[in-house]
């Protein structure tokens, strides 16, 4: 007969509960394990666990029935005192943790979610609605190895020393609300009484995130492309060849052909001297460790991974084991774990990926400041591999390359730094025209063994200075210059965390520095991935591109605090001082009520101004329409469908009828109106603002019989 535990351990999610029970010996339940008797748990524990958030803030009738329907007049929606319920479909795994914790037999309660401010709201929020009030303490650990987890039971906090990070979550859960809902309401009321069909969310992180999105969309639109012209010299010195751009006052393009021609022609034939050859010699150290949003920038640089997908893949890895803490935002460790890594890295040494870079020339960098500071690491340290290695050739092949670039960061850190040469030959043509060689060779690989370098060696020959020389040729080359790049995810990534760096204010700058931007190291891959379902983003081959909506609604905000980063600077502050018990989550949460009524006020105000007669955009299509027909296959007559991302003849699976119209084309939406239009009249309206190579066009889109395909026909100037 089974004694009966004396404690209920609540883990954030069903793996993370069984890895946590892993150390330790148990039978299987419904919804949950139970430990046997142990010299942990001598009286034995219940294991149990969420499934993510198990418990949600309640929609706006729970308040007030009038609030259901959406109306100016309700806004701005701001409850006396907020209430959770639970998730719709989590009711199962609800009820079970809510039978455990109220047991007669269990007299206290292990909170074993994810060591953040979000999973301490996840855990206590589940006590609140279950109205259990017994003693509680906190398990803190930041890997899931055995070791880790029996260290942490062994070691629990108190309950009240994560007291203020719940606070901290639980303000930051309702404000976000509170300007969330009233702001989305508001925008997408207004819109709809200028003919706008369509929901129109914001928020405090996604809206000043797809403002930096917008701003780079328009900057590109903006941008006017000028041609420039280029001279490259070839010279020979003694028989050593070396190349070299006309260059002055460090500027090497020319603003017309004639001026380009003149120096070539100048050039010609003519002596030259190496007037100064200067060599610089750079050592560059290894990278720091990772910290997830440079986890999330490598993997998508490297691999095209969306943030999302690097954060699903290394939850996984420290699911079982293998990693560290996954949503950490440090890049240091302390001198603990630091002490460990001999270990890891002899286990790491048998691994077949690695076996080619030992021996290492560092034995341990427990005195390197660079990677092991205690004073950087606050709630988790950087991310590296645990003690667990695991055989990669067993990993699936995305895990691989995750679990790769976490275990090379670590074998950086112990190699030396890389070294390089830097030379630079300026050739004197004539005592008149001056032109500039550069050439780098890396004289140490050092840590670029392990992560190589993208830069090739360009060796220039050995040029003395003053060394006599003959030039043999000269050409002209013509460049156009550049609009600025699209984002991509990973740089996506970047912006939001060095978003401090587009504030004029110095001191509001320093806040976002301090609190590291848009978002957090664990929702900025989720606002990413919201901004691409409610269709204000597109990302097209790892290009983040701002759709009509998005531009639309970044338009309509204008210069309102809810496209800054102001608002989020201050806000983050705040909650980092209830966080930390410096702040009242009461005073904070004031200001926020007052904010949601300026926001709501200042739309209302500033949509007199808006002009949207030329503005189209057609609502999302719900999960209804998919399966549609739209129109008769000008191919084969049967169906076309909405297919969700296109168009498409309903008999492919049967004929393979190839016939498809995109949903998008040259960067603009193809509406169901268009498409209709195109299978009944053979054309569609004219979509303004085609984006070529060239530029942007208007044009219709039109079905050729004759091509069995969609050509252009062109607006009429």
């Amino acid at each position: 007969m089974l004694r009966l535990a004396a404690v209920c351990i609540i883990a954030e999610k069903p793996d993370q509960g069984t890895r946590l029970a892993a150390p330790y010996p148990t039978e299987k339940k419904q919804g949950y394990l139970y430990i046997k008797p142990n010299p942990d748990f001598p009286d034995g524990a219940y294991m149990t666990w969420a499934v993510g958030h198990l418990c949600e803030l309640v929609p706006p009738e729970t308040y007030e029935s009038s609030w259901k329907r959406w109306s100016l007049q309700t806004l701005p929606m701001i409850p006396n005192q907020f209430q959770y319920q639970v998730t719709k479909g989590k009711w199962k795994q609800f009820n079970i943790i809510k039978e455990l914790v109220n047991k007669k037999e269990v007299g206290s309660i292990i909170h074993a979610g994810d060591a953040g401010r979000e999973g301490e709201l996840i855990v206590r929020t589940i006590l609140n609605q279950a109205k259990c009030k017994k003693p509680m303490k906190r398990l803190w650990i930041s890997s899931l190895t055995e070791r880790a987890v029996k260290e942490g039971f062994q070691s629990l906090l108190e309950e009240s020393e994560t007291r203020n990070l719940y606070y901290e979550a639980y303000a930051r859960s309702c404000a976000d609300w509170v300007v969330g809902i009233n702001a989305s309401r508001v925008y997408t009321l207004l819109f709809k009484q200028k003919g706008l069909q369509d929901v129109f969310s914001a928020g405090r992180v996604q809206t000043p995130t797809l403002a930096l999105v917008v701003q780079r969309e328009k900057e590109i639109a903006n941008f006017k492309s000028e041609p420039f012209w280029e001279v490259k010299g070839t010279f020979n010195y003694n028989g050593k060849i070396i190349v070299g751009k006309w260059i002055k006052e460090n500027q090497t393009r020319l603003e017309t052909p004639e001026m380009a021609q003149a120096v070539s022609q100048f050039c010609e034939n003519k002596d030259c001297v190496a007037s100064e050859v200067k060599r610089e010699r750079k050592q560059y150290k290894a990278p720091f460790l990772y910290q997830l949003s440079s986890l999330q920038s490598t993997a998508n640089k490297r691999y095209k991974f969306s943030p999302k997908k690097t954060l699903d893949i290394a939850q996984k890895l420290y699911t079982k084991g293998n990693i560290s803490y996954p949503r950490s935002d440090s890049s240091f460790v302390t001198k603990d774990e630091a002490a460990e890594f001999p270990s890891i890295l002899s286990k790491l040494q048998k691994q077949r990926a690695y076996q080619e870079y030992f021996p290492l020339k560092r034995d341990s960098i427990l005195t390197d400041k660079r990677f092991v500071n205690a004073a950087k690491v606050s709630d988790h340290y950087a991310i590296i591999p645990t003690e667990q290695v695991p055989n990669l050739d067993k990993l699936s092949g995305d895990e691989a390359k995750i679990y790769d670039l976490i275990a090379r960061s670590l074998l950086a850190a112990h190699e030396e730094e890389s070294i390089v040469d830097y030379t630079t030959v300026l050739t004197l043509v004539d005592n008149r025209a001056l032109f500039q060689s550069k050439g780098q060779v890396r004289i140490q690989e050092g840590w670029q063994r392990i992560i190589p370098s993208s830069q090739k060696d360009e060796e220039l020959p050995p040029i003395e200075e003053n060394e006599q020389g003959k030039v043999v040729s000269t050409e002209v080359t013509e460049g156009k210059t550049q609009p600025p790049k699209r984002f991509t995810e990973g740089q996506l990534i970047t912006m939001m965390k060095t978003a401090g760096k587009h504030l004029d204010d110095e001191s509001l700058e320093k806040i976002l520095k301090d609190t590291e931007g848009l978002g957090t190291e664990a929702t900025r891959a989720g606002i990413i991935t919201m901004l691409k379902d409610r269709k204000y983003i597109e990302v097209v081959k790892n290009q983040v591109f701002a759709t009509e909506k998005g531009i639309l609604l970044i338009d309509s905000i204008g210069n309102a605090v809810l496209s800054s980063p102001e608002m989020t600077a201050k806000w983050e502050q705040r909650l980092k001082q209830i966080g930390s018990g410096e702040a009242s989550p009461q005073a904070f949460m004031e200001s926020v009520k007052k904010l949601a009524a300026k926001l709501t006020s200042d739309a209302v105000e500033s949509s007199a101004s808006w002009d949207l007669k030329d503005i189209k955009i057609e609502a999302q299509p719900s999960k209804k329409s998919v399966g549609k027909k739209i129109g008769t296959c000008p191919l084969c007559g049967s169906d076309v469908l909405d297919k969700g991302k296109l168009f498409g003849c309903s008999s492919y699976a049967k004929t393979n009828c190839p016939f498809t119209i995109s949903k998008r084309i040259l960067g603009k939406p193809i509406s169901q109106t268009n498409a209709k239009k195109i299978l009944t009249e053979g054309k569609s309206n004219v979509i303004k603002g085609l984006k070529s190579k060239k530029g942007t066009f208007d044009a219709a889109l039109v079905w050729s019989p004759a091509e069995k395909k969609l050509t252009f026909e062109f607006e009429k100037k």
